[in-house]
C-alpha cells in the first residue's frame, strides 16, 4: 500500500506535482489521438495505403495499451506507479519522434504500437496516483479535472491538428507531441513525490500475466482482422478459451492480477466497467468517420474540419468538472445512465447523415455527445475507484483502462469491418460520397444500437459503491 504523509502543509505540494503530471498525460495522450484522425486522408495519400489498412494506424495504438494495461498496473501495485508513470512518458516520448521520422506506413505502424506500449504504462497508473493523493470526498472532483484534461486534450487535437497537418504536414503533430511529453517526463522524474511500497507479501503473477495478454491480443486482433483475414475467427475462439483458462487461474492463485471474484460479488464494480466498455465502444469512431465525412463529402480543408469537431470535446472539457464534483454528492450510477441516455440520442441523429445534411445539425449533434460523456466518465470513473481497496487502485485504474482501450478497439474494428465489407480496398480519396455515407449509416446504426444496451447496463447497478474504502 502506498503510504502519504497526513500532515496537509507537506501533502499540499505533494498534490499540486501529481494532479500537474496527471492532467498533462491525460492531455496529450488523447491529443495525439484527436490530432491525428484528420491527418488519416494525408497519411493515406502519401503511403498510397488503402482506407483498411491506414485504420491500423490508430488501431494498433489502442490495441498495445489494451493488452498491457492490467499488467502494468499489477507491476505498478507491486514496484511503485512513479517508476512505470515516469518510463511510460519516456517511451512515449521516444516514440513520438521516431513516429515523426517514420520512413514507411509500416515503420509507422511499428512506432505506433510501442507508443501504445508507454500510453498503457500511463494509462495504469495516472488515474490510481491521482486518487492516493487525495481523500475519497475530494474523489469525484480531482477525477474531473483530470477528465477535464483528457477533454482538453481531445479539443485541441482537432484545432491544433488540422493547423498543423494544413501547414506543416502530420509529421508536425508526433513532433509537438514529443515536446509536451518530454515537459511532463521532466516533471514526473523531478517532482512527483516517491511513495513506499508494501508487498504483503504479493508477488508478480507471470502465468497469469502470460494468459491475460495472449487472451486479450488473441480476441482484439481477431476482431480488428476479422474482414481481413481468414484465421481471425479462430483467434477469437482461441481467445474465449483462453480468456476460461485465465479465469480459473486467478480463482485458484493466492495473488491475483485481478480479482475476479471482485466481477462476481460486486455488482457495481462489474456493470461500472461494462458500462464503459460500451459507451467507449459506441463513441470512440466519432471522431474518425466524422473527419472523413467532413473532408471527403464535405470537401472542408482538415483545419475546418478540427474547428467543426472541436463541438464535442470542448463540451465534455467544461463539463466534466462539474460532474465530478457532483457525483460526490448524487448517486454516480444514475448520472452515468443520464450521460449515456444523451450519447445514444446524439449517435441515433447521425444515422440520417447526408451529402446535404445542416452543418449545424452535425455540431449540435457533437454538443449532444458531449453532454453526454461529461455525465457519463466522471461519475463512472468515481464509481468503479470507489469499489475497490487502496491497495488495488492500480489494478482497477488499469481495468478501467482496458475497458476504455478495448471499448475503442471494438469501435475501430466495428468501422474496419464495415468499411472493409462496403469498400473494400478503395483507399479513402477514391471513394465516392454515396459509398462513404452508406458505411456510415451501418455504423452509426450500430454505435446507437450498443449505447442504448449500454444505458440499460448503466442503470442494473444497484449496488452503491462504497466510499469509505480508503483507511
Amino acid at each position: 500500500m502506498e503510504q502519504g504523509s497526513t500532515n496537509t502543509n507537506r501533502t499540499a505540494p505533494k498534490q499540486l506535482a501529481t494532479i500537474s503530471v496527471v492532467i498533462i498525460t491525460a492531455f496529450i495522450t488523447t491529443f495525439t489521438g484527436s490530432a491525428l484522425n484528420l491527418s488519416i486522408p494525408a497519411i493515406g495519400h502519401e503511403y498510397h495505403a488503402s482506407a483498411t489498412f491506414i485504420g491500423w494506424i490508430v488501431t494498433g495504438y489502442i490495441l498495445a495499451s489494451a493488452v498491457l494495461s492490467v499488467p502494468f498496473g499489477r507491476i505498478a501495485d507491486l514496484t511503485g506507479r512513479k517508476r512505470i508513470l515516469v518510463t511510460g512518458i519516456f517511451i512515449f516520448t521516444l516514440c513520438s519522434v521516431a513516429s515523426a521520422f517514420a520512413w514507411s506506413i509500416a515503420a509507422l505502424l511499428c512506432f505506433r504500437v510501442l507508443q501504445g506500449i508507454g500510453a498503457a504504462m500511463i494509462f495504469s497508473t495516472n488515474t490510481a496516483v491521482l486518487i492516493s493523493a487525495f481523500p475519497p470526498d475530494k474523489r469525484g472532483k480531482v477525477l474531473g479535472y483530470s477528465i477535464a484534461a483528457t477533454y482538453i486534450g481531445l479539443s485541441a487535437g482537432p484545432v491544433a491538428g488540422g493547423f498543423l497537418n494544413h501547414y506543416f504536414g502530420w509529421r508536425s503533430i508526433f513532433i509537438v507531441t514529443a515536446a509536451v511529453s518530454f515537459i511532463v517526463f521532466f516533471i514526473a522524474a523531478k517532482k512527483l513525490p516517491a511513495v513506499k511500497v508494501s508487498k504483503n507479501g504479493q508477488t508478480l503473477d507471470i502465468l497469469g500475466i502470460t494468459l491475460y495478454v495472449a487472451m486479450i491480443t488473441s480476441i482484439m486482433y481477431g476482431l480488428s482482422s476479422f474482414s481481413t483475414a481468414g484465421y481471425a475467427k479462430f483467434l477469437i475462439l482461441i481467445g474465449i478459451v483462453l480468456f476460461i483458462l485465465f479465469v480459473r487461474h486467478e480463482l485458484k492463485t493466492n495473488c491475483p492480477i485481478v480479482e475476479v471474484s471482485l466481477f462476481a460479488h460486486n455488482i457495481g464494480y462489474s456493470f461500472s466497467n461494462l458500462a464503459a466498455l460500451m459507451n467507449y465502444g459506441a463513441t470512440f469512431a466519432v471522431g474518425y468517420l466524422l473527419s472523413i465525412y467532413l473532408q471527403v463529402v464535405m470537401g472542408f480543408e482538415s483545419q475546418i474540419s478540427g474547428l467543426i469537431l472541436i463541438s464535442q470535446p470542448i463540451v465534455m472539457a467544461v463539463l466534466s468538472p462539474y460532474a465530478g464534483r457532483l457525483s460526490d454528492r448524487v448517486s454516480p450510477f444514475k448520472l452515468a445512465s443520464f450521460g449515456m441516455a444523451l450519447c445514444s440520442l446524439g449517435l441515433f441523429s447521425f444515422i440520417f447523415i447526408s451529402e446535404n445534411y445542416p452543418l449545424i445539425l452535425i455540431i449540435v449533434n457533437l454538443a449532444v455527445v458531449g453532454v453526454g460523456f461529461a455525465f457519463f466518465s466522471s461519475p463512472n470513473t468515481n464509481a468503479v475507484m470507489a469499489c475497490v481497496e487502496k491497495h488495488d487502485y492500480g489494478v482497477a485504474s488499469s481495468i478501467l483502462a482496458t475497458m476504455r482501450s478495448m471499448g475503442h478497439s471494438l469501435s475501430m474494428a466495428v468501422v474496419t469491418f464495415i468499411v472493409a465489407n462496403q469498400m473494400g480496398n478503395v483507399t479513402l480519396s477514391e471513394a465516392e460520397p454515396e459509398m462513404l455515407i452508406r458505411t456510415m449509416h451501418t455504423s452509426f446504426i450500430v454505435f446507437t444500437c450498443v449505447c442504448a444496451v449500454g444505458i440499460f447496463i448503466s442503470l442494473k447497478r444497484k449496488q452503491k459503491p462504497n466510499t469509505d474504502t480508503e483507511k
